[in-house]
């Protein structure tokens, strides 16, 4: 008699252009994945989707998925992850009943001044210090402004992860509060600023109640087991933002530990014991399934500016003739839009270069080491509030496919950097969803999934040979954001001591 196969999971990524499914055994082999797109309706400040084709797409990727080999029999659990920010309300049935507003609709700006006004106190305890205009309490507060019978009519809050999850079981869910802190969820406590929302006008009845992320909801219905593939009874786990799928499917769960993703642009997340407070509000933190916090940042530079500037270019010949002149002292500060959010705040910030590049290939050289100095800055920004910033590194993201900029940003961070086989949020979510039926107990169960789950397939370890010249080049950046007025001195000076040292 031979042995049953083996427990597998399932998570699903709602991405802006599509939806994937991930199908993986306890060991990390990936048994099947499944892609769906998405359309949105972007029109100046206002970006929108339609949330019924969420549902539509989730149903698409996992019937992809288990054609490519995810069976369904294995599958003990399933956990969705979901765009940051993104709302929409729903009717009495759990339907949307107005468009969702998606992570970066940025019509709500009145609202946010409201918001802030009203909740700094708030807000600053719970180490954000302001919402921004894209975050989804002032979205919420613009929905209701133009809908203001919802409340009478048993209208609610749903965010992205929401909708799918409430089909995926057959009733009302529960937010996680990962995805429910950008509405202003308190994450350490699991509740919602009550007094906050009553000075602004929010009725409670709009609002879900409150899990943290891992929990279990319900298990898939009869119904959208018809519609999916899933079996009836499969336990449904609360997820967590992209972002923070992304982390986990990165392996980074442990205390001290960091997942860099260099992608169109840069997103730092670590993870802590404590709460990080940052009073500038330039590192907010989610706290993750295991009781830790994951303190984190999106900067404005990246990879973006390759497909711009260099996009007619054989990109494997300009490496090869970038990586003969690095390092180079042409500096770049490569943002891919104006303004900077991470390390530092900068709305007037705008990219530069310290002279004119003799080629394209030096050009290209100062790209990729300024998003690497930049990138080092923020490991400095997040030791200056605090957290330990000394910890493993994994990086993820589109710039690990090209070796070279890998090669250069242990060196310039110096320190080793870890890639893993096969890093993405839908991972991520397969990870939490095994972690969250556990049954050895819950201490130590994400770390413990994770490792087991999230394969590295290479170190990379920094050259001494370059790092005088890399700390020069870096401390010139450093000194040139300063001068500009982005950087404060106090950040900047810290940076400066820590190269020292």
């Amino acid at each position: 008699m031979t042995d049953p196969a083996p427990d597998a999971w399932l998570g699903v990524d709602l991405g802006t252009q599509g939806v994937r499914a991930v199908a993986a055994d306890s060991a990390g082999r990936l048994l099947g994945t499944g892609t769906a797109p998405l359309t949105s309706d972007r029109r100046g400040e206002r970006h929108e989707q339609d949330p019924d084709e969420w549902w539509r797409a989730v149903c698409a990727a996992v019937g992809r998925a288990r054609a490519a080999g995810a069976d369904p029999r294995r599958i003990r659990a399933v956990a969705v992850d979901a765009t940051s920010g993104t709302v929409t309300l729903t009717d009495r049935r759990g339907r949307p009943v107005t468009p969702a507003l998606m992570y970066d609709d940025g019509r709500a700006a009145a609202e946010a001044e409201q918001v802030n006004e009203a909740g700094e106190a708030q807000w600053t305890r719970a180490g954000y210090r302001r919402m921004q205009r894209s975050w989804g309490l002032p979205k919420l507060r613009w929905l209701l402004g133009r809908h203001p019978r919802a409340a009478a009519d048993g209208w609610r809050l749903a965010h992205q992860s929401d909708v799918v999850n409430r089909r995926l079981v057959g009733h009302d869910v529960p937010a996680d509060t990962s995805n429910a802190l950008k509405t202003g969820a308190d994450a350490a406590t699991a509740t919602w600023p009550q007094e906050v929302f009553a000075a602004l006008g929010i009725p409670a009845s709009v609002l879900p109640e409150l899990v943290p992320p891992g929990t279990v909801l319900g298990r898939v219905s009869a119904a959208a087991a018809a519609e999916t593939g899933l079996l009836t009874g499969t336990a449904v786990v609360a997820g967590m933002t992209d972002g923070c799928a992304a982390q986990l499917g990165s392996g980074a769960t442990s205390v001290g530990s960091w997942n860099s993703v260099m992608g169109t642009t840069l997103v730092l997340k670590g993870v802590t014991a404590e709460l990080v407070r940052d009073p500038a509000g330039v590192m907010y933190a989610h706290r993750s399934p295991a009781g830790t916090w994951l303190p984190g940042g999106a900067s404005s530079v990246g990879a973006g500016l390759v497909a711009r500037e260099f996009a007619a270019a054989d990109l494997d010949r300009l490496t090869a003739r970038a990586a003969a002149l690095l390092p180079t002292g042409l500096l770049r500060y490569p943002l891919v839009s104006p303004g900077e959010r991470f390390p530092f705040v900068a709305p007037d910030a705008t990219a530069f270069r310290s002279r004119a590049a003799a080629d394209d290939a030096e050009d290209f050289a100062a790209l990729l080491q300024g998003a690497a100095y930049v990138e080092r800055l923020c490991f400095d920004y997040a030791d200056l509030l605090g957290a330990p910033a000394t910890g493993a590194v994994v990086l993820t993201g589109g710039a690990t496919r090209n070796p070279v900029w890998t090669r250069l940003r242990a060196d310039v961070l110096r320190r080793p950097v870890t890639l893993p086989r096969h890093a993405q949020p839908a991972l991520g979510m397969a990870v939490l969803a095994a972690a969250a039926l556990d049954r050895s107990g819950a201490a130590g169960a994400l770390d413990r999934t994770a490792a087991a789950m999230v394969r590295a397939d290479r170190t990379v370890e920094p050259r001494d040979t370059y790092r005088s010249a890399h700390d020069e080049g870096y401390i010139r950046l450093v000194d040139l954001l300063a001068r500009r007025g982005w950087l404060p001195e106090v950040v900047a000076a810290h940076a400066r001591e820590r190269t020292a040292s």
